[in-house]
């Protein structure tokens, strides 16, 4: 007797391995194309928190209240990143969705796989990057004499 699971057809399991592979392909066109949206130098950048901290610092020493927080503007690079995340998710859900139903192992194994390939590619990605950050940071404050030794002429 043939099980009726195999009559049946994986639309779930395939819609997943779908949102999985679109998830995927955007994550690695996202970290291998870099930012999308315009950056600020990083001059400019250190600058505008030396700013901040000196008039952050200004207002605390003269008792004055500090501004609200601003929300920040979603630019193409986070909404895309979103988007991967969010497709990702749907790729699992539709895998257990089509687990639950009894659809193909194979297809409902490629759905959840994909999707949380997805995922752990990005937050492998931004593991990474921020380690370097800390390294580079490190190698900053460890040779900060230097640096302003070489400035100052000391």
């Amino acid at each position: 007797m043939r099980e009726a699971s195999i009559d049946r057809k994986s639309w779930s399991g395939l819609a997943g391995i779908v949102f999985g592979a679109v998830a995927l392909v955007l994550a690695l066109f996202l970290h291998s194309a870099g930012p999308i949206d315009p950056q600020p130098t990083i001059g400019q950048s250190i600058g505008e928190i030396a700013a901040d901290i000196r008039e952050s610092a200004l207002r605390g020493l003269k008792g004055e209240p500090q501004p609200e927080p601003q929300a920040q503007v979603w630019g193409l690079d986070r909404i895309l990143q979103t988007c991967a995340y969010v497709l990702a998710g749907i790729a699992i859900v539709l895998g257990v969705i089509g687990f639950v139903m009894r659809e193909n192992r194979r297809v409902v194994a490629a759905a959840v796989g994909l999707g949380g390939l997805a995922i752990g590619f990005q937050l492998f990605v931004w593991t990474v990057m921020i380690i370097a950050g800390v390294i580079i940071i490190g190698y900053i404050l460890a040779n900060l004499g230097d640096i302003l030794g070489g400035i100052t002429g000391g």
